[in-house]
């Protein structure tokens, strides 16, 4: 992969984040170093560092694909009251991995495994 001092202030502003970004939000901060960044390179310098597994993308249920600066396999949760997006232990996806690999024959390379619900500060939460 080329330098491109751009990526890099984007990859820099996602190891920076201590939980997932939309791509809005790493464009945001971003800016603030680089006023004249426009949203269309953060997409595709976005779309590299996912493809280069410096990052991950998240498609999040009924909304933007969120980011992540942490590359390793992991599934998600996403509460569906809130929007909030959190990280699962690894090794749910390695046993889903596995079954699937050896129901199917098919060797799985990626995973990308966002469980839905609600999280234990909205369960307990009476709608108002």
């Amino acid at each position: 992969m080329k330098y491109s001092h751009q990526r890099e202030l984007i990859l820099q502003v996602m190891k920076q984040s201590l939980g997932h970004l939309t791509a809005r939000q790493v464009y945001q901060r971003v800016k603030e170093e680089l006023p004249t960044i426009s949203l269309g390179t953060i997409y595709r310098n976005l779309n590299v560092l996912d493809e280069q597994n410096l990052i991950r993308r998240i498609v999040v249920p009924y909304g933007c694909d969120e980011f992540d600066y942490n590359p390793t396999e992991h599934s998600h949760f996403f509460c569906t009251k809130c929007e909030s997006l959190y990280d699962l232990e690894a090794h749910i996806d390695q046993k889903m991995k596995q079954v699937v690999e050896e129901t199917t024959g098919y060797e799985i390379t990626n995973t990308n495994v966002v469980f839905k619900g609600v999280c234990h500060k909205c369960h307990g939460r009476k709608e108002g």
